[in-house]
């Protein structure tokens, strides 16, 4: 029976394209942008009107994970549709690198297999690490730095890190999001001759925390505010190793934050990028909506990992824990059903295999997701698959609906009750009676 229901749902889809041809794919990424978009009631105070109607056109992955909770990593994985440990990727990589690790292992990056099958292929601002790879695709609209930048900065000095917060620039045209809108909307706004995936990358909420004052003017005043849940105590029961894996001194900790009287002023700043690049996200969608690509274009819209806003004591990402995993994920397009939530956990791995099969293309071999095409059709479904993680080559996150196991390099371990303790407070892994959920979470941890 499920299986009729999913061809039934390509038949639709399929009659539905077949006199406008193959769909074409609007791909919208995010940088460091966490479940605060308010259709994922992370905040209750974000503004993300833009963000919210694209989930109310289609589906919303309301557990989606990353398999490194770092930039490159994120992407590389993401990319090529491989586990860092199978592409041997853990940290920042040169486009052409990744590039190149993709076609050692025996595979394309996704839009080179979108290339391959005869889409044309477009590109504006961080879709990899830096862009993507010099000559990959048929139009690129290319990839402007973070700034701009006030010099020395405002609150945070740093010669590691761009963390610091602020209003800067005067005016949204000053910023490259701006600019790649802008580029994204012209080419929806062109006569394309064949399907295209076209790629629009955005660097807010990325650090440094800096858009124009009217953003931060939209906002919550700061004594209105409300924080994210902390507890001082909460790195009492996790294990020696694991500070040295998430602690970074370059970035601030929530106790800095409190006594400097800055928590709000980051969670406000936060919140204004958020809003700026929601905004920036609807031009592009106000774009498709009124072109004759409207009715023949599957969005999808993601993020590469999460961040911590003053949770578990950090003001960063690169950790195991569901602050930096857990992402914004969505799929709206033709034929597809509307304003739906899927709670099965999932990963951006599978986004790779997914708009394949959504295409109508050939499967990649080597692609290690798996297509989430059966959950578009029945979300509530039994899943019964995991998310794997990976930080700095040994260390490892392995999140189910109900548990997320950590382990890391040195043995040691976390073990977390998603349900019953959603801010991931209580380490279970000593408890006995946990032994069992452990060594089977265990079995998904890479050799």
């Amino acid at each position: 029976m499920k299986k009729q229901l999913i061809l039934c749902l390509f038949a639709f889809l399929i009659a539905l394209l077949g006199a406008q041809g193959s769909p074409n794919v609007l791909f919208i990424s995010i940088d460091d942008l966490n479940d605060w978009p308010a259709v994922f009631k992370g905040h209750p105070q974000a503004k993300t009107p833009n963000i919210d109607r694209l989930a109310e056109r289609g589906t919303l992955f309301a557990d989606a994970h990353c398999q490194f909770p770092l930039c490159g990593p994120s992407r590389a994985s993401l990319m090529s549709g491989m586990h860092t440990t199978s592409l041997e990727f853990y940290t920042h990589m040169k486009d052409e690198e990744l590039q190149k690790r993709a076609h050692e292992k025996g595979t394309l990056l996704m839009h080179e297999d979108f290339s391959k099958h005869g889409y044309k292929t477009m590109a504006v601002g961080k879709i990899c690490h830096e862009h993507v790879p010099e000559g990959s695709v048929d139009i690129s609209g290319g990839r402007e730095p973070f700034g701009p930048k006030p010099k020395p900065g405002f609150k945070w000095k740093s010669d590691i890190t761009s963390t610091d917060w602020g209003a800067w620039p005067e005016r949204d045209e000053d910023t490259p999001d701006f600019r790649s809108a802008q580029w994204a909307v012209e080419r929806l706004n062109e006569k394309h001759d064949k399907p295209f995936l076209l790629m629009a990358g955005f660097l807010r909420p990325h650090v440094p925390w800096f858009v124009p004052q009217k953003w931060f003017d939209k906002q919550v005043d700061t004594k209105s505010l409300t924080l994210p849940p902390y507890k001082p105590d909460d790195w009492d029961d996790i294990p020696p190793f694991a500070p040295s894996v998430a602690q970074e001194p370059q970035y601030p900790t929530t106790e800095w934050a409190i006594e400097n009287k800055e928590w709000e002023n980051i969670v406000q700043a936060y919140l204004a990028c958020v809003s700026f690049v929601d905004a920036q996200v609807g031009k592009v969608l106000d774009a498709l909506e009124s072109s004759e690509y409207a009715d023949n274009t599957i969005v999808y819209l993601w993020t590469d990992h999460g961040y911590h806003l003053g949770e578990k004591g950090l003001f960063k990402k690169v950790t195991l824990w569901d602050r930096s995993t857990h992402v914004p994920m969505m799929i709206a397009g033709p034929g597809l059903p509307q304003g739906q939530v899927c709670d099965r956990v999932v990963s951006l791995i599978d986004m790779y295999p997914t708009l394949l099969d959504l295409c109508d293309l050939p499967t990649n071999p080597k692609n290690e997701g798996r297509s989430l095409t059966p959950l578009l059709e029945r979300p509530n479904d039994a899943w019964n698959h995991h998310s794997l993680t990976t930080l700095f080559r040994y260390n490892h996150s392995v999140t189910t609906e109900q548990y997320r196991y950590i382990r890391y390099e040195d043995g040691s371990e976390e073990l977390y009750d998603r349900q019953a303790d959603p801010n991931e407070w209580t380490n279970l892994a000593s408890k006995k009676s946990l032994k069992g959920v452990k060594q089977r979470l265990a079995k998904h941890l890479p050799n």
